[in-house]
Parts: C-alpha cells; sequence; structure tokens
C-alpha cells in the first residue's frame, strides 16, 4: 500500500462509519446528546489576557479527537466568527490518550475534554464575547461527525476555574521541561511528498512512546509516524503530503513533533538539518 493510499483509505474508512452511523438504531435519547458543550470562565491574567475554556462532555463511552487523530480519526475544526473583542486566541491541548479502533491507532480523549483557551482582546477591559462552533468526531461503537454551536460572553470577573487549572495542568512538557537536548532533522522527496526523518535526543517519556509529527496543516497532512528508540535518542518517521496543488515546501522551525509516553508528553517544536 503506498503512503498516498494509506489517509485515502483512512478517509474512507471515515466515510463508511458514518454511512453505519446513519443507518445504525439510535440509542434512548438520540445522537443529539451524545456530546454537549459550554464555555467555562478562567478570569483576566496579569499581561492583559483573559482565560477560558470549552468544555465538551460526552456520554460514557464516546471519545473525541485530538489535534493530530491519528490513523483514522476526524481533526476537530472551529470557527470563531461571531465573536467580539478578540484579536487572537491560543487553544492549549491537554495530553492525548492513544486508542487502538478497528486495527486504527487513534488519538484523542474519552467521556470529557477541557480545552483551555487563551484570547488577547482587541481592547482591554472591555466586554468578550465567544461565540462559533467546534466540528468534530464522536466514537464508541460508532463514528460520526458533529458540530456543537457555543456562545457565551465572558465574565470579565471570574476567578480562577480549578477545572481549566487542572487542564492546562495536563499538558505536555516543553522541549526545556524534558531536557530535550536536540532534535534533528532530514529531508528527502517521496513520490508524493516529503518524508521526514527526525532524531530526537531526549530521555524517555516512559516504557511505550508514540511520536506525532505535524507540519502545517493548512498546506499539508502528515501520514502515520513510527518510532522506535536507538540508544538514547527517539527515532521518528512520517510522509508529508500537500492538501493543494503546487511543489510542497517543508520549514523545519514549522514542524512539531508530540512525544506520548505511559509516564509523560513531550511537545517539541522545530528542528535543524542532520
Amino acid at each position: 500500500m503506498t503512503s498516498l493510499l494509506r489517509p485515502l483509505l483512512s478517509s474512507l474508512t471515515l466515510l463508511i462509519a458514518a454511512l453505519v452511523a446513519a443507518a445504525a438504531p439510535v440509542q434512548a435519547g438520540g445522537l443529539d446528546h451524545v456530546a454537549r458543550i459550554e464555555v467555562l470562565d478562567g478570569g483576566p491574567s496579569s499581561d492583559g489576557r483573559y482565560l477560558g475554556a470549552l468544555h465538551l462532555r460526552l456520554e460514557p463511552g464516546w471519545k473525541t479527537y485530538w489535534r493530530a487523530p491519528g490513523d483514522a480519526g476526524i481533526p476537530p475544526r472551529f470557527d470563531w466568527r461571531g465573536s467580539r473583542n478578540v484579536a487572537d486566541l491560543r487553544i492549549i491541548w491537554p495530553t492525548p490518550e492513544v486508542f487502538q479502533t478497528s486495527g486504527f491507532r487513534t488519538i484523542g480523549y474519552h467521556d470529557e475534554l477541557i480545552l483551555p483557551i487563551e484570547i488577547t482582546p482587541r481592547t482591554r477591559g472591555a466586554p468578550i464575547r465567544l461565540k462559533g462552533e467546534m466540528e468534530l468526531g464522536l466514537c464508541k461503537d460508532i463514528c460520526i461527525p458533529s458540530a456543537l454551536r457555543f456562545d457565551h460572553r465572558a465574565d470579565l470577573d471570574a476567578a480562577r476555574n480549578p477545572l481549566i487549572s487542572a487542564a492546562l495542568a495536563s499538558r505536555p512538557y516543553s522541549a526545556a521541561e524534558a531536557k530535550v537536548r536536540g532534535v534533528t532533522c532530514r529531508l528527502s522527496p517521496t513520490a508524493y511528498g516529503m518524508k521526514v526523518s527526525a532524531r530526537i535526543a531526549m530521555p524517555s517519556a516512559g516504557a511505550t512512546e508514540v511520536a506525532v509529527i505535524e507540519g502545517d496543516g493548512l498546506r499539508m497532512m502528515a501520514g502515520e509516524t513510527k518510532s522506535w528508540r536507538e540508544g538514547r535518542d527517539l527515532i521518528a518517521e512520517a510522509e508529508l503530503l500537500p492538501t493543494g496543488e503546487g511543489p510542497l515546501t517543508v520549514d523545519r522551525s514549522a514542524l512539531r513533533f508530540t512525544v506520548l509516553g505511559t509516564s509523560h508528553a513531550v511537545d517539541i517544536r522545530g528542528c535543524t538539518a542532520g
């Protein structure tokens, strides 16, 4: 199977799952109750930003996906149109879990997800409104695509929310926190894109380590990342495929490497030639 066919097969798998969902018997309460979303207030920070979070509640046994969902998941998408007094926002992803789903490796969260959001207002002290939609995949025995809308006026005087604090505490370590000594990567053209071979000099993150390589999601998608240990280094390889027409160019500094270990996770930005 070529590297191009693998992402196509994953998409086909998701399409079949969605069709099965449409034909499957609906559980008591209906599929509309599988997931609910609300916006949490986390209060202002000393640098003039504001902390909030999307709180996603799933029915028991259901799961949703991380920003890089794995071999056969649906990546979440966000539409913030309708928000007011928002100059910029940054999503802070808690450490996800690794699942095996019908022979595919997927990455995500089960039962509940609290997704912290760091908001930079256009005007400090003015009202903030978060309005938009989260598109996501939901899976249990079947997989269904879903879209959840939210509309919230922030409480600018809110205190720190313990749920948001816990989600922030569960984020992956930075490279410095995990004592990463360096990351080098080689780029080599393939029939359809570019292969990335990275050598990550870092202590073990646990007995089992799953590495994920991400590129610029607007211009390229990454295939399955394979990883293994060579002495004190973790080796990770993946193929990047263009999402549009034209040649694929890869900026090493924009690559993102996440290592999901049994003891902790690590978020690493960029690599140097090597």
